[in-house]
């Protein structure tokens, strides 16, 4: 499940992922909502924020993800990845090389300094 977060503004946008993300909550929340910001702002700014409840990807959702960041690599000025389990922090660190923009990750009680440094 996916929640917009509130200091979500202007090119920036911070999602809280909860359970399981799936490819619907990709197709119906994250694509639209980032891509909206990139056709408004030219760039987009991304904090993801895994909960303590997240679970995991679906498979669709993977695919999702590596269309989309492919598709949009040089449009994303800065992305945050906040309380990532090991395998998503090491397929972030492999993104990072082929995207234009900064990525960085944090752990989970990192939030506030993840808003901090995507603001920046």
């Amino acid at each position: 499940m996916v929640k917009v977060l509130p200091g979500s503004d202007g090119n920036l946008l911070g999602i809280q992922v909860s359970d399981k993300l799936t490819a619907r909550d990709y197709e119906e929340v994250m694509v639209p909502q980032l891509v909206g910001r990139i056709q408004q702002y030219g760039k987009a700014r991304f904090l993801c924020y895994m909960d303590e409840t997240f679970a995991g990807m679906e498979l669709g959702a993977m695919l999702d993800d590596a269309k989309f960041f492919f598709k949009y690599k040089n449009d994303l000025e800065r992305m945050a990845v906040v309380g990532a389990v090991k395998w998503i922090e090491v397929m972030t660190k492999l993104f990072s090389k082929f995207i234009e923009g900064e990525m960085q990750t944090f752990a989970s009680e990192q939030l506030a300094a993840a808003w901090e440094w995507i603001k920046a």
